[in-house]
């Protein structure tokens, strides 16, 4: 299969350098320089938990191309600026694996492609150009963006086992991308602030917050006709920062880098939707406050 991944940093990296694994897939990598260069050079490594050497190919333009599966990785203030690339050629499918709520919906607008919605869970840390880490065994959990089941998916699914990432082909995304918004609201911010790897948001302190965070994820969810109890959510935001307890988040990750954060796609966004149903999110308010505040001070925004 021909795969281009739109946003080869870590994790992107991460997921094509498993599937080039596989010489029946043609995949190529759109992103940055060193990495890019670095990739074209001397190839692809995948140290820690999963391993690979691979030469996918990689590029820093990423127009003008089609493939049968175009995966999006992108930060999600990229989004749009990814849609307007991939607009200029096909995809038979393009799928998000990317942080935060509303992505799906941006691809969808500029796109003709079937776009499918899809979580992921692996830890990957950029170690220096061509080289990523594994952090940490995560899964993909991939389906159709509005629920419901899907041979497209179920077909990128078994591509994906196949090359040897844990997948799971769901039929209820809608639940599955607030719960992982619960998990990144209660984990990221919190982190970043602190400084502090994600195990620390189960000390009692952090823990408060963290979990009302998650809470007010699923109230909001449920306004918006998505099942998603208060106590799954705290759940699934303790299983994962008790199973990543040693690993950095991504937005911990972007303030260590000076980078923008991907903030207001995720605690932004349950403060904007929250808004929208009449509902407040003090807690989401106030860490997109001061996270929005650091990318101020660094001319970030």
């Amino acid at each position: 299969m021909k795969i281009v991944v739109f946003g080869a940093g870590s994790l992107g990296s991460l997921v094509g350098g498993v599937l080039a694994r596989e010489s029946r897939h043609d995949v190529t990598l759109v992103g940055r320089d060193p990495h890019v260069r670095a990739v074209r050079e001397t190839g692809l490594e995948v140290v820690g938990e999963l391993e690979a050497t691979t030469t996918p190919r990689a590029t820093t333009d990423g127009r003008n191309r089609s493939a049968d599966l175009a995966i999006v990785t992108v930060k999600s203030f990229d989004t749009a600026a990814a849609a307007e690339t991939l607009a200029t050629r096909s995809y038979d499918t393009v799928l998000s694996l990317q942080n935060g709520m509303g992505n799906e919906e941006v691809l969808a607008t500029a796109l003709e492609s079937p776009v499918l919605a899809g979580t992921v869970s692996y830890g990957a840390l950029l170690r220096e150009p061509g080289v990523i880490e594994c952090t940490g065994i995560g899964d993909v959990v991939l389906g159709a963006r509005d629920g419901g089941s899907s041979e497209r998916a179920t077909r990128i699914g078994d591509l994906f086992s196949a090359a040897g990432l844990e997948t799971t082909v769901a039929d209820d995304m809608p639940r599955r991308l607030w719960e992982k918004l619960a998990v990144n609201a209660g984990i990221n911010a919190v982190t970043a602030l602190t400084r502090t790897k994600n195990g620390a948001v189960l000390e009692r302190e952090a823990n408060d917050v963290s979990r009302v965070a998650a809470r007010e994820v699923a109230r909001v969810a449920r306004a918006d006709d998505v099942e998603l109890s208060n106590r799954v959510a705290i759940d699934a935001m303790e299983s994962v920062a008790a199973d990543t307890a040693a690993n950095t988040s991504s937005m911990h990750q972007d303030i260590l880098a000076e980078r923008r954060t991907e903030i207001d796609a995720i605690n932004g966004f349950v403060v904007d939707r929250g808004s929208e149903l009449g509902l407040e999110t003090p807690t989401n308010r106030l860490l997109t406050a001061l996270i929005r505040t650091w990318e101020r001070g660094r001319g970030l925004r």
